[in-house]
């Protein structure tokens, strides 16, 4: 739906997005998009390579069927650029040539990124990888680069669960017009 904001909640790992994903979606009645590598993941017990353009296909799809639901504002957690990171991390080489574009094009029509930070405990899960504070400070410049070099809206989302919580809110109000900036 045309006029539909898209507000991405990304960062590395372990940073609360799906959490803040859910509860801006909650707040502002709208749907959120599930990360769908996690989905993925959670059905088939790991992602290998020859998985990575189903993966992010499935992204995509994700957030289209959120936006598709959406009124005024959409919430995406993680995106395509997201995608590519962990695709070049973890495979490296094999990352999709589409999807470098399409996280290029798809980012430039993204109203804001929720940036959060890695200033909360490390919970463990199979799925996670940076557990040490110096890997996750490397992961948080990564994706602040990522979103830093396409000169992208971020707002940077940091501080205990209520404070994340209230920045967001009103990050988002500002994109909606309902407050001044």
């Amino acid at each position: 739906m045309s006029g539909v904001k898209r507000i991405v909640v990304s960062g590395t790992e372990s940073t609360g997005k799906t959490w803040l994903a859910q509860r801006l979606a909650a707040h502002f009645g709208e749907p959120w998009a599930a990360e769908h590598a996690r989905e993925f993941w959670d059905a088939h017990g790991g992602i290998t390579a020859t998985d990575l353009d189903g993966l992010d296909r499935g992204q995509v799809a994700n957030e289209e069927a959120a936006a598709a639901q959406a009124r005024r504002v959409v919430f995406f957690d993680t995106d395509l650029i997201t995608c590519v990171l962990w695709n070049d991390f973890l495979f490296p080489g094999k990352c999709p040539a589409w999807v470098r574009e399409e996280a290029d094009r798809r980012a430039k029509g993204n109203a804001l990124y929720l940036l959060c930070d890695a200033d909360v405990p490390f919970v463990a899960d199979p799925q996670r990888c940076f557990p040490e504070a110096a890997d996750r400070e490397r992961s948080r410049r990564l994706w602040c680069e990522a979103l830093g070099s396409r000169g992208l809206p971020v707002v940077e989302i940091r501080g205990d669960w209520a404070a994340r919580e209230a920045a967001a809110i009103a990050a988002v109000e500002r994109v909606l017009g309902e407050v001044e900036s």
